[in-house]
């Protein structure tokens, strides 16, 4: 075994991010310093209410509770979800398949609103593409956390499948840094690349807000 072969995936994901962060500040010893990749602003997107659906992401007493910076999107995410209800928009949970789990009352379903239980891509090993395929679905609203998990994961796999994607940015949730990857990430997926934030790109993700969305 060559001597610097790293054994470990986590220490290997340690050593990157270290010299990721070494070039983007400058440190001592770095030969390149990195720009902070700059995010377009939300941008207001009007979705047609036949064709679309609203996922809450995993707004659970389990993941979101103990996070105040989650407890802090859960205005927005209501509020969407008030406009979706009132627009007759169908409404998607997820939740993980934690035991003692439950959707927080704030955003709580009703019982007609399908649920489906998976880790960070929804799409994997769930119902949720035959839910929405069933109902004509091309558009998905997101809301929910965590951002560079459950709605990361799921936006991408929406953009597999064909989905045009639609993240409500002040519904989502993460720690700075990686709330400022997954915007960037989110604009810039591999093959489904939206940089400029172009409202309703097809096939891809736009930034919006909630109070920016509004369905016809």
């Amino acid at each position: 075994m060559p001597a610097f072969e790293i054994r470990s995936a986590p220490r290997a994901f340690a050593v990157l991010a270290l010299i990721v962060f070494d070039l983007a500040i400058g440190a001592p010893g770095a030969t390149a310093q990195v720009p902070i990749p700059t995010i377009p602003p939300p941008v207001p997107v009007v979705v047609d209410g036949k064709t679309t659906a609203y996922l809450v992401l995993d707004l659970t007493s389990v993941i979101c509770a103990p996070q105040p910076a989650c407890q802090a999107t859960l205005p927005a995410a209501a509020a969407l979800l008030t406009k979706a209800r009132n627009a007759t928009v169908p409404v998607i949970y997820s939740e993980t398949p934690t035991p003692g789990s439950t959707i927080l009352a704030e955003v709580a379903p009703r019982p007609t609103e399908p649920k489906v239980t998976g880790r960070a891509d929804k799409f994997y090993g769930t119902a949720l593409d035959d839910i929405l395929k069933s109902k004509g679905i091309k558009t998905l609203i997101i809301a929910g956390t965590a951002a560079n998990g459950a709605v990361l994961y799921t936006a991408f796999g929406a953009n597999v499948r064909g989905y045009t994607v639609v993240v409500a940015t002040d519904g989502i949730s993460a720690a700075p840094f990686p709330m400022l990857l997954t915007q960037y990430q989110l604009l810039n997926q591999p093959g489904f690349a939206n940089p400029e934030n172009t409202p309703l790109a097809e096939n891809k993700v736009t930034l919006s807000r909630s109070d920016l969305i509004t369905f016809r």
